[in-house]
């Protein structure tokens, strides 16, 4: 997986997960769809996502800084 799409998966993946912990979007729909007998368990699946898909945004960002300083584009001249 390219180092850009792993960083944009955790940046995206965080954004939805911190937006359906922190506001009623997740319980709204849920109960719209008659599903909202789910509300109860879902804080066991979305903090444990957040916090993945925060490590994930973490990882990436910080493995494509050393990459980046490591990477040069200079050819090495053969004798």
């Amino acid at each position: 997986m390219k180092k850009s799409t792993l960083l944009k998966t955790g940046i995206i993946g965080s954004a939805v997960a911190a937006l359906c912990c922190f506001t009623p979007v997740l319980v709204i729909l849920l109960g719209a769809l008659g599903l909202a007998a789910w509300v109860g368990h879902l804080d066991a699946v979305l903090m444990p996502a957040l916090v993945f898909f925060l490590v994930l945004t973490v990882y990436a960002f910080f493995k494509k800084e050393k990459d980046a300083c490591c990477d040069t584009d200079q050819q090495v001249p053969r004798a």
